[in-house]
């Protein structure tokens, strides 16, 4: 087996040329489909230590935690964005908004990963954003405009070839024609209804009246559902700007999603999101509304839906709201239980910074959500973003994983009381 390593700086240096290349590379999925070799035997490794490593850890030692938790660098990860944790605890895949799909492993469980190395290299991925596991272990990564599964990931992942299929082909998650650049990162989740929920992004901030039939039929700006073999598509939710953001209650089955909402409004609105569909049918008021209860400039002379559904949590405006899970480990202090840990990317626009950092909402009895800054500090005393926090995934010894795009790295949180 050949075995290339790279730091991220000669990542950086080759992108380009790996990108003007991609359209001669062969995407071999129909010969993994038959469990046919293809030959694919090279590797990327991540370098894992040196000064880029040192780097991050440095910057960790800003980042503010409520008393008894700690933070370090998991591992380096190049573009790391949404993160799906295997059931058999032996590696996590870590997606990306460009042509990879990273495997991350802790080989000598010391809680920080020895090796990171591209999953199924004989694959060309096309924004592969969205991985997430079925119970019984089944990856499913939903990129731009398709969904692949791989029902033994943990298995093969080790090997170039990996046992793939089309859940949805290439050119039939939405429309040829509606591929766009912009709001294209995918998420997925598997529910207790043994279904898999897809975010289909709008690619606009606030779409033309004439594209509303066309979405709605699809599902683009809302959430689509179907059987773990493809059938049964149907849009489970709409009135959804851009959600990359999902996880299902455990207790109730509630589907929760955060939303980014509207620019262009100002720095302290629309607000972010934070909301819980209780069932299919239901519309969240985009575009109707920006976020909140904040009408867009777009629509403010048609009326909204009656039965638009409000946030449960408004978040701050232009933090960017995107990845979010229920807190159900045994690590953390018992108000942590049940609790929704999500990541804010943090402002591209505002005038002054905000975001970059984890918030913990926590749920009453009664359906009252609280929620506060859990880990923050990647936004130094000039503005400048030292981190991005992107997806937040439990280990199984109940400690947190934080991705980050921008530094290139997985942090993983902890509890250790003094």
């Amino acid at each position: 087996m050949k075995r290339l390593t790279t730091s991220l700086a000669a990542l950086s240096l080759t992108a380009g040329l790996a990108h003007a290349q991609a359209a001669d590379v062969p995407d071999n999925l129909e010969k993994l489909s038959n469990f046919q070799s293809t030959g694919a035997t090279d590797f990327t490794f991540v370098e894992q230590g040196g000064e880029f490593a040192e780097g991050i850890k440095r910057n960790l030692e800003r980042i503010e935690l409520p008393q008894g938790f700690r933070i370090g660098l998991y591992a380096v990860v190049p573009d790391a964005r949404h993160m799906a944790v295997g059931p058999q605890g032996i590696v996590t895949f870590v997606g990306t908004r460009k042509d990879k799909v990273w495997a991350v492993t802790d080989r000598n469980k010391d809680r920080v990963a020895d090796e990171v190395k591209d999953f199924a290299p004989s694959l060309r991925f096309t924004i592969p954003n969205g991985p997430c596991f079925s119970k019984d272990g089944f990856l499913y990564i939903a990129e731009q405009n398709r969904v692949l599964l791989f029902p033994a990931a943990e298995f093969f992942y080790e090997s170039g070839d990996v046992a793939a299929f089309n859940l949805v082909k290439q050119g039939e998650l939405i429309p040829v024609e509606e591929e766009s650049f912009n709001h294209t990162a995918r998420v997925c989740d598997i529910g207790p209804d043994g279904m898999i929920y897809i975010t289909l992004g709008q690619p606009f901030n606030v779409p033309a009246p004439e594209k509303r039939e066309l979405y709605d039929k699809w599902g683009i700006g809302g959430i689509v559902r179907m059987k773990t073999d493809g059938t049964g598509r149907e849009v489970f939710a709409r009135g959804i700007r851009n959600s990359v953001g999902m996880d299902i209650d455990p207790e109730t089955g509630n589907v929760w999603f955060t939303d980014n909402q509207v620019d262009g409004m100002g720095d302290d609105i629309p607000p972010g999101e934070l909301n819980r569909a209780t069932g299919p049918g239901q519309n969240f008021g985009f575009p109707w509304y920006g976020g909140g209860s904040i009408r867009t400039n777009e629509y403010k002379d048609e009326e909204p839906p009656a039965d638009a559904v409000m946030p449960v949590v408004e978040m701050d405006a232009h933090a960017a709201d995107l990845g979010m899970m229920f807190y159900t480990g045994s690590m953390f202090p018992e108000e942590y239980r049940g609790a929704i840990f999500s990541a804010q990317h943090g402002s591209w626009n505002r005038t002054t910074p905000v975001g970059a950092r984890v918030m913990v909402t926590t749920l009453a009895e009664d359906g009252t959500a609280t929620t506060k800054p859990f880990a923050e500090g990647w936004i130094d005393e000039n503005g400048e973003y030292l981190g991005r926090p992107v997806d937040v995934a439990q280990l199984r010894d109940g400690s947190i994983l934080v991705s980050d795009d921008l530094a290139g790295a997985i942090y993983r949180i902890w509890y250790q009381p003094e």
